[in-house]
């Protein structure tokens, strides 16, 4: 049976600073990193043998796999690292302290860029401190400079469609260390949620999202392993 296990990164030392960090390549706090582990051990306590790995190219998601791998007992799974998970770009507000954006732009607007599905945030000027373009992790891509909700589930999906999918047909179990978006998107995908539905929903750091799917990868059951950190999950 596929099982797929959904795990957001660790609080990373700007998410402490409330920064928009997006594709900013920071690391984990000490807390984030305890996270990591617990979610690790949680895996270990559920008995779940992992087949294979899948994490962005951003340091705090790395690092959380690592963490809770080696927590469960598994630092020998496979791992593939690719941009395509990595956390929904910020555009021009990366960087930027989340409370003083509200204050010079409205709580309302920054409200509508942080959680509609589909309003990006101003792009990102080319040529800053925070352009990503001569960032070898990404040699030979095309990259966006501000992404919504919806623009990162367009580069998820065909990620998700070409190389994380065929492996849980396959009967593996995979393990997806990755950022709040990008695995929004894929569970969104799965559920078949509507772009409303999908602003509602929020995966809490280090809690592992358990996901038994059947053979055409629709969820047949759906928990986090730490009940008392759950959020609320999409109805089967």
């Amino acid at each position: 049976m596929p099982t797929l296990i959904l795990l957001r990164h660790g609080q990373s030392q700007w998410n402490l600073e409330d920064r928009f960090t997006g594709w900013v390549d920071v690391d984990l706090t000490a807390e984030g990193e305890a996270q990591a582990r617990k979610g690790g051990e949680l895996i270990a306590q559920a008995k779940i043998e992992i087949d294979r790995c899948f994490t962005s190219v951003l340091t705090r998601a790395i690092r959380t796999s690592w963490l809770a791998l080696a927590a469960a007992g598994q630092a020998f799974v496979p791992e593939v690292k690719d941009w395509r998970l990595n956390e929904r770009h910020y555009g021009g507000l990366t960087g930027l302290n989340k409370t003083e954006t509200a204050a010079k732009h409205g709580a309302d607007q920054v409200k509508v860029w942080r959680r509609s599905y589909d309003t990006p945030p101003p792009p990102l000027a080319p040529g800053g401190e925070f352009d990503f373009s001569k960032d070898r992790r990404y040699a030979g891509a095309v990259l966006p400079d501000t992404e919504s909700l919806k623009t990162t589930l367009e580069r998820v999906q065909p990620y998700w469609e070409g190389e994380i999918a065929p492996c849980l047909q396959a009967g593996e179990t995979v393990l997806v260390a990755a950022h709040g978006n990008s695995l929004r998107a894929i569970v969104k995908l799965l559920f078949g949620l509507s772009d409303a539905a999908i602003i509602d929903v929020e995966v809490p750091t280090g809690n592992p999202l358990l996901i038994e799917l059947d053979g055409d990868l629709r969820p047949k059951a759906a928990r986090y392993l730490d009940a008392d950190r759950a959020t609320k999950l999409p109805e089967l």
